[in-house]
């Protein structure tokens, strides 16, 4: 990716969606972009017009903290796009953007696995920051199961969202849950902008799937920390989960996400039930673990 073409265009994206009105500014009739000119981002930030146009054509190279500021706040960026921007002026700067230990070099550590195992009663799983499958417990996998029926034989949340038409009925919310994935995709991007096996990803599923090339070109991003997803699950029916994402400092590319029901609902009832299942080897609710064969 074009790191000066990143920073251009997500500067411009966060420009145009902010009318004068709500920046407080007079707009008059006659406007020929949607949201504000880069004279009224520079006014509201406090620098000059041809500081920001030089920021906007992708040279973030040397910016101080301070004007990432007043230029965030101009925008309304929220957390996410904060930690966003500042990643980008990071990879913009002077020292070389230091590459991350490749995903999963350290491997799934019997002792890991023992802690994931120990939770019987709550889906757990593991995965990369290229959102390929790393590790979890029974229930984990047996909620996930089509993701494993991946032909190919990666089993990566990108690729089953976007390229599997399984995931439109798995994912009952699957607008909602394509927009979180592609934004999340963005996020750690900007993070490690080295990272060819992420960037191999992105690159595949812009030229395979015309929702992830949409998706990617508006540049939204988000922290993935916590929420409620909605599955349809192929044997136990439908599902309502509030899921915890938990980082690992350990193993930083690593993201361990834990489900869990609401206490009485028929979710609770439909989680023992696949527990269940999975303990018995019901071929339905267990998955193939591609992690056991490495």
């Amino acid at each position: 990716m074009d790191h000066r073409a990143e920073v251009s265009q997500f500067l411009r994206t966060r420009r145009d969606r902010i009318t004068p009105e709500q920046a407080g500014i007079i707009g008059g009739s006659r406007r020929r972009v949607p949201g504000l000119r880069r004279e009224e981002v520079a006014m509201l930030a406090g620098v000059s017009v041809e500081y920001y146009a030089r920021m906007e054509r992708g040279e973030l190279g040397g910016v101080s903290t301070e004007v990432l500021e007043s230029i965030a706040h101009a925008l309304r960026l929220e957390e996410a796009e904060i930690d966003h921007l500042a990643d980008l002026a990071r990879a913009a700067g002077p020292r070389p953007v230091r590459k991350r230990r490749k995903c999963g070099e350290r491997g799934v550590t019997p002792a890991f696995q023992r802690f994931l195992d120990a939770v019987t009663g709550a889906p757990m799983w593991v995965r990369d920051r290229r959102m390929d499958f790393v590790a979890s417990n029974a229930l984990g996998r047996a909620l996930y199961a089509p993701l494993f029926e991946d032909p190919s034989g990666r089993a990566n949340t990108a690729r089953f969202t976007f390229l599997d038409p399984a995931a439109r009925t798995f994912f009952p919310d699957w607008e909602q849950n394509a927009d979180g994935i592609v934004a999340t995709m963005r996020t750690y991007a900007g993070q490690n902008p080295l990272d060819t096996g992420l960037t191999d990803v992105i690159g595949e599923l812009v030229t395979r799937s015309d929702a992830f090339r949409q998706r990617w070109s508006v540049h939204d991003v988000r922290h993935h920390r916590a929420g409620l997803k909605r599955i349809h699950h192929p044997v136990v029916g439908d599902l309502e989960l509030s899921y915890e994402a938990m980082d690992l400092p350990a193993n930083p590319d690593w993201f361990v996400f834990a489900y869990t029901a609401e206490p009485g609902s028929p979710t609770e009832e439909r989680i023992r039930l696949l527990g269940s299942l999975a303990a018995t080897d019901h071929p339905a609710a267990a998955a193939h673990d591609p992690a056991a064969e490495h």
